[in-house]
Order: C-alpha cells, then sequence, then structure tokens
C-alpha cells in the first residue's frame, strides 16, 4: 500500500485480537494511532502494544482529543456499537464495525445517514463478503451465469458450553442494563455470517443484499439465558427466493457451515469440510471458487485500501447489512419468548458443561435436507411455530 493509514482500533480484547494479530504479522503495528479499550492488560498483544510505546485510552472521546484516525476498528460488545461507530464519525474516522452493526432498526438507519453526510464509508464485519470467494460467485449470480435463484438453505451446529454464556455479561442477553438493545444469539453472533451470506449473494450489487419479505422462525434454548441456542427459520425475499436456515449452539457433533443454493442451471455448495465453494452445473460442468474461510482479514485490507482510494462505499456496509437486521428483528417478533426445551430431553455434561438437547443433531439435519422447520416434521410434541411477519420495504437499501 502506497501511503500510510492510521488506525485506531477499539476493542483489543476478544475478537480485537485478530486484528492485532493481522497487523503483527504483517508489520504493520506503526499504524496504530492508538487503542481504546478498558482491560488492555486481556489482549493477546498488550505487551507488543507496551513495547511499540502504543497510547492507550480508557474511550473514544479521550483518544480524539489527542489524535485522529483515518479508520476506527470497532471490536467492542454489540450494545456499543452505535454509540461508537457515531463517535468515529463524527470526528472524521472512516469505520470497520464488527457484526452485527447495531440490534436496532433506528440506529442503522442513523448511522447510514450519518455517513453519507460525512462522506465516509462504516464496514460492517461479515468476514465472508469481503473474500474473493465470494466477491466472485456474487459476480457470477449477478451476471446470470446461474440462472434465476430457485431456494437457499444453509446448517450450522455449533456447540457451545457454559464458558461461552459466562465469557461476557452481555453473551445470551435481550438488553443492557440501560435497555440498549443487544439481542445477542446464536443468529446474531456466531452464525450470524452465514444468514447474511444467502441474502448478500443474490444483492443486485457488490454493496447490497438481497431484501427480506417474510420470515417465520421457531426459537428454542437449553441454556439459561434471556434470547436463544436454537434457531429454525424460513423466508423468503423480495425476489421470492425460500430461505432457510437452522443453527444451534445446544448439540454435540460440530456441524457446518453446510450451505446449498439452488438455481436454475446450477447448485452451489459448501461442506465445512470439504473446504470448498463450488457450483455443480445442470451439464454436469463443476466450477470451484475455493474457500471464504481463508480469506477472513480481508476486511482490513479492503477497508485500508478504501481509506486511500478515498472511496465512500465498501463490498459490506451498513445497507448491506440491513437484510440480516431486519431477520433478527422478525425474529423476536416472530417469537417474542424461546421455548425452553423439555426436561427430559435436555441433558448436561458435568466434564464440558454442554447443555444440549438429546436428538436435536438429527432433528435439525433432517429438517435441512427437508427444506422445513422442525414443527413442519410433525415428529416432535414440542415444536412450535412462530408468527409469520411480513418485512416492510427498506427505503434506505
Amino acid at each position: 500500500m502506497e501511503q500510510s493509514v492510521s488506525i485506531v482500533l477499539v476493542g483489543i480484547g476478544g475478537y480485537g485480537n485478530n486484528y492485532l494479530k493481522v497487523l503483527w504479522e504483517e508489520f504493520m503495528f506503526n499504524r496504530i494511532q492508538g487503542v481504546v479499550d478498558i482491560a488492555p492488560e486481556n489482549s493477546d498483544y498488550h505487551e507488543q502494544l507496551k513495547e511499540a510505546d502504543i497510547p492507550v485510552f480508557s474511550s473514544m472521546e479521550s483518544f480524539y482529543e489527542k489524535y485522529d484516525a483515518d479508520l476506527a476498528v470497532i471490536s467492542t460488545p454489540i450494545h456499543f456499537h452505535t454509540a461508537q461507530t457515531i463517535c468515529a464519525l463524527e470526528n472524521g474516522s472512516h469505520v470497520l464495525c464488527e457484526k452485527p452493526m447495531t440490534p436496532s432498526l433506528e440506529d442503522a438507519e442513523t448511522i447510514i445517514r450519518l455517513k453519507r453526510e460525512k462522506n465516509a464509508f462504516v464496514a460492517i464485519g461479515f468476514d465472508w463478503s469481503f473474500s474473493r470467494v465470494i466477491q466472485q460467485v456474487k459476480q457470477d449470480v449477478t451476471a446470470g451465469r446461474f440462472g434465476e435463484a430457485r431456494r437457499m438453505k444453509t446448517l450450522a451446529l455449533w456447540p457451545r458450553t457454559e464458558e461461552y454464556y459466562e465469557r461476557a455479561s452481555w453473551a445470551g442477553k435481550k438488553y443492557a442494563a440501560d435497555r440498549t438493545p443487544i439481542f445477542d444469539s446464536v443468529v446474531n453472533n456466531a452464525t450470524s455470517h452465514f444468514l447474511h451470506n444467502m441474502f448478500y449473494i443474490l444483492g443486485s450489487r457488490p454493496e447490497r443484499s438481497a431484501p427480506l419479505k417474510e420470515l417465520t422462525a421457531e426459537l428454542y434454548r437449553a441454556n439459561d439465558i434471556e434470547t436463544f441456542d436454537t434457531c429454525a427459520l424460513k423466508g423468503e425475499t423480495e425476489g421470492g427466493v425460500p430461505v432457510y436456515f437452522l443453527a444451534s449452539h445446544a448439540v454435540t457433533e460440530e456441524i457446518g457451515p453446510i450451505i446449498c443454493y439452488e438455481f436454475e442451471h446450477a447448485v452451489l455448495t459448501y461442506v465445512h469440510h470439504e473446504q470448498e465453494l463450488k457450483a455443480e452445473f445442470t451439464d454436469g460442468t463443476v466450477v470451484t471458487y475455493g474457500n471464504p474461510e481463508n480469506e477472513r482479514s480481508f476486511k482490513l485490507y479492503h477497508c485500508m485500501e478504501a481509506v486511500q482510494e478515498q472511496r465512500t462505499e465498501t463490498l459490506c456496509g451498513p445497507e448491506a447489512a440491513l437484510s440480516h437486521l431486519h431477520a433478527i428483528n422478525a425474529l423476536h417478533e416472530s417469537v417474542p419468548e424461546a421455548e425452553r426445551f423439555p426436561e427430559e430431553i435436555t441433558k448436561y455434561d458435568p466434564q464440558t458443561r454442554l447443555h444440549y438437547v438429546e436428538g436435536l443433531d438429527e432433528l435439525l439435519k433432517q429438517c435441512y435436507e427437508d427444506w422445513q422447520l422442525p414443527s413442519e416434521k410433525g415428529t416432535e410434541t414440542w415444536t412450535k411455530q412462530g408468527r409469520t411477519i411480513s418485512i416492510p420495504a427498506n427505503s434506505l437499501s
């Protein structure tokens, strides 16, 4: 890169360590203008930051009193994203904010309006969207290489123990103490990339996603949390494409993401252990695109290049993230209170501290195979389908 891009890192523990790892390994620590974190000692790179004499601040406001930065990289808890994104924009920085951008549609509108006023970009860290693999697929979809989209589905079964929910006070919560919305869940955090990707692939141009028209959900929980650890949803885009998404933390077997996108002339598939996104055409041709998992750090490179080129749009900005946000809001409207799994099938492994549901792995795998929700299988008495929610047309997309 020709000119140096100055960076302020906001949140350097947890996911923020990933950005520090890239900057350290690529010899770009000198681009860090400062870090903002109330407990910087928890970062894996605390000593390196000290040795590099990089200043540490307890708030973004205190950083901006002394410095400025071309790019603010925000890796803090969900309920801080809106205020910190606004602070960065107000102080002249572009923004790369981890997903989700915000749990609030009203806040999303504020962010979109402000970034346009400031002639700046805000990138949302849905990793796959910035990869060369997904960009090539999206280009081929837009060009009509696969024909019309028919239907899409994704399965992600990722076990998470009590330790996962104990790692932060906001984990599994609906609201913070001040009533700021959080809505942390299996779909709004760990597996959110893959729900977003279905909408993003169908977007009419690189920086947009297909709008969501309606959604019906089933939400369940085995863990003692406010939201849910298991989700099954079916929806439809404004273009009439059915989408199915099944995800759970209350399982014993790690599976996924497994993806199947059916088009008129081809079927796109991704199976986690094969690590290849490929298209199989009706004439027998197979095109292999590669593995977007290997390109998770591309979002940082993309944003640094966008700063240098003075761009005000990125591959995945808040407009592209709106469909995922609409889906999250519709989930909670469809099922305001997640159902508890029945006690007789809810199990606990004291060694791993995992709460799981007996037979859930197989049920969700079968639902994936059959393009159905658990309640539509008719095999379990405990299933309960939520209301179908219509999503209003989005004027900001």
